[in-house]
């Protein structure tokens, strides 16, 4: 069965807390990780909590990465969600676990679209579009 993407779900536990509680730090490091996962940035917001904890998405042409810091709790919550083959999630798990500087953490991969032959039911919908069309 093929899979539509895959969705890292990354908790990342005893990190620094001055860099978690640093916005553009924390918003350099997804990007940085994004890259050295090979996926293609499109843009990318983030915003700053009072009094802390930042949250923030990287868009990528094959989806995203998101977090959520708790910088009090020394912990970051991080999805790292790719489509295609050609992005390596796992790499910017290591880069963002590496960055912040985490003592334990922990992963979970879900399969994003396990859908049985996705490619050739939308062949079969293409062919039938185009055999309707008319002349």
């Amino acid at each position: 069965m093929k899979q539509l993407g895959k969705h890292l779900l990354v908790e990342l536990y005893d990190c620094d807390p001055k860099l978690l509680n640093n916005t553009s730090t924390v918003e350099r490091e997804m990007q940085r990780a994004a890259r050295a996962a090979k996926a293609t940035i499109v843009r990318s917001t983030f915003h700053t909590f009072s009094p802390w904890g930042v949250s923030g998405v990287v868009l990528i042409a094959e989806s995203h990465l998101t977090i959520h810091t708790w910088p009090e709790h020394n912990y970051a919550a991080i999805d790292i969600f790719t489509c295609g083959g050609s992005v390596e999630p796992y790499t910017a798990y290591q880069v963002l676990k590496d960055a912040f500087r985490s003592k334990n953490s922990s992963v979970i991969e879900l399969k994003r679209g396990l859908i049985e032959g996705a490619v050739e039911k939308a062949r079969k919908i293409a062919r039938r579009s185009r055999a309707k069309q008319p002349a």
